[in-house]
């Protein structure tokens, strides 16, 4: 293998190469895509879009830590999607003949969703106590992405687990190596709850010891909800009422996933009402097309300076 020659640190197609690379792999864009003899496949920076999942999607991917869900597979056996399976596997079928992929993987390719596409299809084929490591680009033909492989306006429901026991087939017990891996990673879960209001989707509260959040996924374009979010910002609306705080931002797979700061001695359920109403703020404010005034673009500002993308 012909050895990498350094990359300088000047900004190549508009990304730091110091920064994550946009692929999800986790290493610096400079040590990925951005290397030479790298990657160089088209890095597609919202890889779920036309999926009316696509929010679940995100979160499971990137903070939701133990959850399955059944995938609306148009055609073919049913497969579960795993937010993640023992050693970060594409994915395995599990001993009873039960088929899974996982989210949190390292990605081989730029297109997270030409990458779980491959995976299922593997595991349309696969047989029980077969584990896929990694997916690629080199695994077998191309089936195409996840939107070709899906019905595309079928919404998933994830269900939450507080541990990793579903690994297992029912009634079997870890042992070994398999009962440390369990172990390790039940220790690491943040409690975790799916928030559950009428017009709420992909909103989750966590329990992260000093102070809880919310995270909420949301389906509208930047550009479109940023204003929105500003117009609620200089009316100090941005909230969901006392013992919450408007804490930021992060932008995952092209969507945003505003992040509100909450009072960890009230249970996830108390918060369901007040994201139910703070929705309706934000629709309403996402209707006015009246351009923000001075007040609200200084809330803008704002509100871009408490942002970080982490793909």
């Amino acid at each position: 293998m012909a050895k990498r020659t350094a990359v300088k640190d000047a900004p190549k197609d508009g990304i730091n190469p110091k920064q994550p690379c946009p692929c999800g792999s986790g290493k610096r864009y400079k040590a990925c895509h951005g290397a030479p003899g790298g990657a160089t496949d088209v890095i597609v920076s919202r890889p779920f879009e036309g999926l009316a999942a696509e929010c679940e999607l995100i979160a499971l991917r990137e903070f939701v830590p133990s959850a399955i869900a059944k995938l609306p597979v148009k055609d073919g056996r049913e497969v579960t999607l795993a937010t993640v399976l023992p050693m970060a596997a594409a994915g395995l079928i599990r001993g009873d003949d039960v088929p899974f992929v996982g989210l949190q993987v390292q990605t081989r390719s730029g297109d997270i969703s030409r990458d779980l596409a491959r995976a299922l299809q593997w595991a349309q084929r696969a047989k029980a106590g077969d584990v896929l490591a990694v997916v690629g680009p080199d695994n077998g033909e191309d089936p195409g992405r996840l939107q070709d492989l899906l019905d595309p306006e079928a919404e998933i429901v994830p269900v939450l687990h507080t541990d990793f026991i579903w690994w297992m087939p029912e009634g079997t017990e870890p042992t070994g190596e398999v009962a440390l891996s369990l172990e390790r990673a039940n220790a690491a879960i943040l409690p975790t709850e799916r928030v559950d209001a009428p017009g709420v989707k992909a909103a989750y509260w966590v329990d992260a010891g000093d102070k809880a959040h919310l995270r909420w996924v949301r389906p509208e374009p930047e550009e479109k909800l940023l204003p929105a979010m500003a117009r609620l910002a200089a009316r100090g609306e941005l909230d969901l009422g006392e013992g919450s705080r408007y804490a930021g931002s992060f932008r995952a797979h092209g969507l945003l996933v505003p992040v509100w700061d909450l009072d960890r001695e009230m249970h996830a359920r108390e918060w369901a009402d007040p994201a139910e109403a703070l929705g309706k703020r934000l629709l309403e404010a996402l209707a006015s097309d009246e351009p923000l005034s001075d007040a609200e673009r200084r809330a803008r500002d704002g509100l871009r300076g408490r942002q970080i993308t982490l793909r």
